[in-house]
C-alpha cells in the first residue's frame, strides 16, 4: 500500500513501558529526519519503579517520575522537537478520538498555500486487551487511521498493522487478526487493585526490543519509504526468528 511522503504526521502512542520505552528514541530520530511537520504524543499514567529498570528504557534517575513525561522530555529535547505527552492512561473512547483527530496544516512552504490534513498513526504498546479493545472500536469508526499494535510474552510476540482509508479497512487490526483479544478477560490499568498491579506476565528485554524494532520498521516504511506491504510480524527471541506476513499485490488486468 502506498502512503504520502509529504503529508504532516501525528503519532499517538499508548504505553511507555517495556516496548513503548524502546520505541521512543528510534521513532523520535525517524520523525526528526522527515522533511515535513511531525507530532509525537506519548500517553501513559504509570510511574517508573525499581522493577522497571531491568528491561525498560529508564535509569535510576527516573524513579518516581511519569513514564510518558520522562521519554517525551528526554528525546524531544535531544532532537529539538515539540514535547507532547499525556501523563494519564487513555481509557475513554472520546479522549482517544480527540487525540487522534487530525490537524489541518496551513503549510504554504510545503504545499503552495493548500491546507492539508495530518496522517495519523496510533501505536499500541499496552499490556492489556481492554485497551486494545478500545483502540479496535475507535479504529473501526475512523475514516482514516493507521493502527500498529505490539504485544509479547517472555520470548515471543507479534506486531499487527491495521489500515483504514476512506472509511474502508484495507489491513485488518489486531482484534480481527487475533479475535481472542476482544474477549473480556482483563481490566484497564486504573481498574486494577494493588495486588493485581504487582502481578504481570513475564517479559524479557530482548522481546521488548524486538517488538519495538518491528514497530519502528513498519513506521519507517510507511513514512520514509511511502510503501508498506507487511501486515503482521511474529517473532521468537529464543530462535532469533522474525516472520513477516506480506500483503500480496494485486495484478493489473492486461
Amino acid at each position: 500500500m502506498k502512503f504520502s511522503r509529504t503529508r504532516p504526521v501525528k503519532v499517538v502512542q499508548l504505553g511507555a513501558g517495556g516496548t513503548g520505552g524502546h520505541i521512543a528514541p528510534h521513532l523520535y530520530r525517524l520523525l526528526y529526519s522527515l522533511e515535513r511537520p511531525v507530532r509525537y504524543i506519548i500517553c501513559d499514567g504509570d510511574v517508573v519503579e525499581e522493577k522497571n529498570l531491568v528491561r525498560q528504557n529508564f535509569t535510576p534517575a527516573d524513579l518516581g517520575e511519569n513514564k510518558a513525561q520522562v521519554l517525551a522530555e528526554r528525546y524531544s529535547r535531544m532532537f529539538g522537537m515539540e514535547t507532547e505527552y499525556v501523563p494519564t492512561f487513555v481509557e475513554d473512547e472520546d479522549q482517544l478520538k480527540e487525540l487522534l483527530t487530525p490537524r489541518r496544516w496551513s503549510t504554504s512552504a510545503y504545499y503552495n498555500n493548500r491546507r492539508i490534513v495530518e496522517l495519523v498513526i496510533l501505536l499500541g504498546a499496552v499490556d492489556n486487551n481492554k485497551s486494545r479493545q478500545l483502540c479496535h472500536r475507535v479504529f473501526n469508526q475512523a475514516k482514516e487511521l493507521i493502527y500498529i499494535d505490539s504485544g509479547n510474552g517472555e520470548y515471543t510476540g507479534q506486531v499487527v498493522c491495521g489500515v483504514r482509508r476512506g472509511g474502508k479497512t484495507y489491513y485488518p487490526p489486531i482484534g480481527t487478526v487475533y479475535p481472542d483479544v476482544l474477549e473480556e478477560t482483563d481490566k484497564f490499568p486504573t481498574e486494577l487493585s494493588c495486588a493485581e498491579t504487582s502481578v504481570s506476565a513475564p517479559q524479557s528485554i530482548a522481546a521488548n526490543i524486538t517488538a519495538a524494532t518491528a514497530v519502528v520498521d513498519m513506521v519507517y516504511n510507511i513514512l520514509a519509504v511511502g510503501d508498506s506491504t507487511v501486515r503482521k510480524v511474529t517473532f521468537s527471541t529464543r530462535g532469533v526468528n522474525v516472520r513477516p506476513e506480506i500483503q500480496k499485490r494485486r495484478r493489473k488486468a492486461a
